[in-house]
């Protein structure tokens, strides 16, 4: 039996493929980092990793100077610049992402290589949710392109408020 989909009904539509934050420990996640980087001839230095670990940690956004606070229980002499050198090798090696609608920076929930195109990123508390939707990417690209304008980046960051912000809001007098 052939299935045929009604002439109505439009292009298939792309399911967005979702990371949930700690889908997996931290502990293998710092390990899948390590072997990432030697697949790329990079190192993840102590400093390195332990900026990670926190952000891994975190289970949400930090901004830079939450970092440099963290870092000096453990490295005391560390200056801002430590922390964007960090940051900026995680950024390049695709381990950490950037965001540019809260300032700030967030482990990315799977280093094994999938593209996370869509960013969904709360505004109040700086939760981060990672999606994968190609199509809706493609889609977004042809449409900057018609507006006359070049992308310049492969993600795309959506402000929004999660469901545990917005139901402390609504319960809030």
């Amino acid at each position: 039996m052939t299935s045929r989909t009604p002439p109505d009904s439009g292009p298939p539509q792309e399911q967005p493929h979702h990371h949930a934050a700690h889908s997996h420990s931290v502990g293998y996640q710092l390990l899948e980092a390590i072997r990432h980087c030697e697949q790329r001839g990079t190192r993840l230095t102590p400093i390195r990793q332990h900026v990670l670990t926190l952000l891994l940690e975190a289970g949400r956004s930090l901004k830079a100077y939450e970092l440099l606070e963290a870092m000096k229980q453990l490295y005391p002499q560390a200056k801002p610049p430590t922390v964007y050198r960090a940051l900026d090798f995680l950024v390049e090696e695709g381990l950490i992402h950037r965001l540019d609608a809260v300032n700030a920076w967030t482990a990315c929930q799977d280093v094994s290589g999938h593209h996370h195109d869509l960013l969904i990123v709360c505004t109040r508390c700086g939760k981060v949710a990672e999606l994968s939707a190609p199509l809706i990417s493609h889609q977004l690209h042809d449409m900057i392109q018609a507006a006359g304008f070049i992308q310049t980046t492969s993600e795309t960051e959506l402000r929004a408020i999660c469901q545990d912000c917005s139901q402390k809001s609504a319960s809030a007098p």
